[in-house]
């Protein structure tokens, strides 16, 4: 009999960590994807674009996503076979849905309200979805070659 094993794809690279949903938290998951980011084969331009995504979707998921008791995770994976950077912030708010339209002006007086308007800008995909049985994962992915 010949059967074949179904393959994955081809990851060079990942890194996943839970952190707590404190501003604490959204700095290390910031600090930690820096310094993972600068070990692996990842242009510098690209590292400086993720590392502002990653704060803004864990400073997100800390303060927005946040619930009592319940961590946030980072998962950063770097995919070969596609040549793109995955970043993936889960909390546990999945009632609270980020709004995916470019529509969304916050007041110009107002110190925030303005953070997936930059991970859109600096992303080349992002997205939610929702991670059951309440939380939600809200994604981005960079374009490492070509670029």
């Amino acid at each position: 009999m010949n059967a074949t094993t179904p393959q994955l794809p081809a990851t060079a690279h990942t890194f996943a960590q839970r952190l707590s949903s404190t501003r604490r938290g959204a700095r290390l998951a910031r600090l930690l994807a820096a310094e993972h980011l600068r070990a692996w084969p990842v242009p510098p331009g690209v590292t400086e674009r993720a590392e502002q995504i990653v704060a803004e979707l864990a400073a997100n998921a800390a303060l927005h996503g946040r619930v009592d008791g319940r961590d946030f995770k980072l998962a950063l994976a770097l995919v070969a076979t596609t040549g793109t950077l995955h970043i993936a912030v889960t909390d546990a708010r999945g009632e609270q849905l980020p709004c995916l339209s470019m529509d969304f002006e916050a007041p110009p007086d107002s110190e925030s309200g303005r953070g997936l308007l930059l991970v859109a800008a600096l992303a080349d995909r992002w997205g939610v979805e929702p991670y059951p049985p309440s939380g939600k994962i809200v994604w981005a992915e960079l374009d490492v070659e070509g670029r």
